[in-house]
């Protein structure tokens, strides 16, 4: 009977060991692809904001577009600091390119999307800098795995993240095509 049961369970750690540990093999191939995509994405989009001084609608919902064609749900947040215009007024210094007496202002996601919906691009300017960051919101199927096998415990983890910023290099035309 002991001999039995040792090989009952044998039977049952081997099909586990078969099937689940492939299964999450593919499962994190599957993130990682994912996570890849996410990333060149995102890259790509603040290098051309970066690169034409612009940041529009259409270039907006191409980078939704990308990130949501790998089947996830995410969360982007972007944050435009923008270099102030007269930084001369608050110091006695006059030229704006100096270490140390630049200042900037911000604007958030819900600000960029409201301008963006509204007027269809931002126009931005040498000096601005651009900081997108987009995080996965629903659990993936190698998170499941994961935490059931390793009892993770939380919430907030994420598992596929894109994040890339750059300081714009050229004006942004204002004309509207």
């Amino acid at each position: 009977m002991g001999d039995t049961l040792i090989t009952v369970v044998a039977i049952f750690l081997a099909a586990i060991l078969m099937l689940v540990f492939p299964l999450m093999s593919l499962a994190e191939r599957t993130d990682d692809i994912s996570q890849l995509a996410v990333q060149t994405a995102t890259t790509e989009f603040v290098d051309n904001v970066r690169t034409t001084g612009k940041m529009t609608l259409d270039d907006y919902e191409a980078l939704l577009s990308d990130i949501t064609a790998t089947g996830n749900t995410f969360s982007t947040e972007i944050l435009i600091q923008q270099l102030d215009e007269n930084p001369g007024v608050k110091t006695t210094q006059a030229e704006a390119t100096k270490i140390g007496e630049n200042l900037y202002y911000n604007i958030y996601t819900t600000q960029v999307e409201e301008q963006l919906y509204d007027t269809g691009r931002i126009n931005l300017k040498e000096g601005d800098i651009v900081t997108v960051t987009v995080r996965n919101t629903n659990q993936t199927i190698a998170q499941l795995l994961r935490n059931f096998i390793y009892v993770i415990t939380g919430n907030d983890t994420y598992q596929i993240v894109g994040q890339h910023s750059g300081v714009v290099a050229v004006n942004g035309s204002t004309s509207q095509r």
